[in-house]
């Protein structure tokens, strides 16, 4: 079994959850759900470059 999905959806549902709690106005908060959806693949991706992997 492929447990990465599993890892980027709660990294994803993390960072929604941060990124639209710290949100002072709605527009903020939209931001906050453009942001929390891809915050953890630019994570993973730089993880990635300093392990020159």
């Amino acid at each position: 079994m492929d447990n990465g999905g599993a890892l980027y959806g709660l990294g994803v549902i993390g960072a929604l959850g941060y990124f639209i709690h710290t949100a002072p106005t709605f527009w903020l908060g939209v931001l906050g759900v453009v942001k929390g959806v891809f915050w953890p693949a630019v994570v993973v991706y730089k993880a990635l470059e300093v392990l020159k992997a």
